[in-house]
């Protein structure tokens, strides 16, 4: 599990996509130029508030857009959930399935596993945040350990421009 410090690069990772390719966070960066990245890991298709919060964050994707912030979502989810979750929906952002837990470990997202001291619909990853500048260096990052307590949305909106007026 790897803590990553402010500033830091973080690493690169392949995962594949409901797009039916491999999603490489480096080769995804250097196509997008000058562009920073929301990470959002959650928890799968099966979660009411992942779901909420995924069709919030489309509704809300021009915004992202308009700032240059490219949105990248993970999931220990099966990809074959995830890719009828985004037909359903019609999310237009990148899906991507880690079911071998590269990204979670990699990127240090909390696992609810059978060790975990309550039950909660097995195996998964819980939600988090990782805010990349066009480089990789890390300007934010967040991990719940349950699904409750992150930010909408609206917060993230607020987070970056926070990060963006007060950038060295």
């Amino acid at each position: 599990m790897n803590e990553y410090k402010l500033g830091e690069k973080v690493a690169d990772f392949t995962l594949p996509a409901t797009s039916d390719t491999e999603y490489s966070f480096e080769d995804f960066r250097n196509e997008n130029g000058n562009d920073w990245h929301l990470l959002i890991y959650f928890r799968g298709s099966w979660c009411p508030a992942c779901m909420e919060e995924l069709k919030e964050l489309q509704e809300s994707k021009g915004y992202f857009d308009d700032k240059q912030i490219k949105i990248t979502t993970i999931s220990t989810d099966h990809l074959d959930s995830l890719k009828k979750m985004v037909d359903e929906h019609d999310f237009t952002f990148p899906v991507l399935a880690d079911q071998n837990l590269s990204f979670l470990k990699e990127y240090g997202v909390h696992y609810h596993d059978e060790s975990s001291p309550y039950e909660d619909h097995g195996t998964h990853g819980e939600p988090a945040y990782f805010l990349t500048d066009e480089n990789g260096k890390l300007l934010y990052q967040q991990r719940q350990t349950n699904p409750f307590g992150r930010p909408h949305p609206k917060e993230l909106r607020k987070i970056i421009q926070y990060i963006k007026k007060n950038l060295k």
